[in-house]
């Protein structure tokens, strides 16, 4: 049994709700029926739709309240089609010019901060790839030995000092101005995406689930549509 809002395996028995079984997260207080073994009964199109307000700025709590459709199933469907997708997607062409930035957000409370470093083509749109962690360059190496392999002519990024320490000498910049690329794409994330924005009831609470949802919101932002849950 796990929790699925922060995925804690310890929760307890706690009454019943309409004859189901309910149970308490120990860890978060989230209260949850075990319906995740066999979440029947919405068509494609339900499905769909909820994925797709999802990653258009809705809240879980809101969707439910739009559709009737209950928030941890909807939670459930987010992490099920993100377990399957890609984290990024390979460029079309080899960027020749990188930007690299961070974006800060948190999860479980906002004392508790988390960054979302990405990387994109100066020239095109699309976020290239991703890492989620702290503030570190142990965080960053990752996402560094896939922008690594694209050999660019220089890379563009802001004055943290983790970046001197991975790009050759001479090949980094550092002008917020030249930017523009990368702080659009972060720009992009947070308006789609309800638990990214600055000022938000909307947080993460795992961050698993962090995950799933940044893999689902790129891949609709790519091809504009979202899978269909199983």
């Amino acid at each position: 049994m796990q929790c699925p809002e922060c995925q804690s395996t310890h929760v307890r028995k706690n009454g019943k709700r309409r004859g189901k079984q309910n149970y308490i997260c120990v860890s978060c207080s989230r209260q949850f029926i075990d319906r995740y073994s066999a979440p029947q009964g919405y068509g494609d199109d339900i499905k769909q739709q909820c994925l797709r307000m999802y990653v258009n700025g809705m809240g879980f709590q809101g969707i439910q309240r739009v559709t009737g459709v209950h928030h941890t199933t909807v939670i459930y469907w987010v992490k099920q089609v993100g377990e399957l997708l890609l984290d990024a997607y390979d460029p079309r062409e080899t960027p020749q010019v990188g930007e690299l930035d961070e974006l800060e957000t948190f999860v479980g409370s906002k004392k508790n901060k988390i960054w979302l470093w990405t990387a994109v083509d100066h020239f095109r749109a699309g976020i290239l790839g991703w890492v989620l962690g702290d503030h570190s360059a142990k965080t960053f190496e990752p996402l560094w030995t896939v922008v690594r392999a694209w050999q660019c002519y220089f890379y563009v990024t802001d004055g943290w000092s983790v970046y001197p320490g991975f790009t050759p000498p001479g090949d980094q910049i550092v002008s917020k101005t030249y930017m523009t690329r990368v702080e659009g794409e972060n720009t992009r994330l947070r308006h789609y995406l309800s638990r990214l924005h600055r000022k938000t009831l909307c947080y993460s609470k795992s961050e698993e689930m962090l995950r799933h949802s940044i893999r689902l919101l790129l891949h609709y932002l790519k091809f504009w549509d979202v899978p269909i849950p199983a």
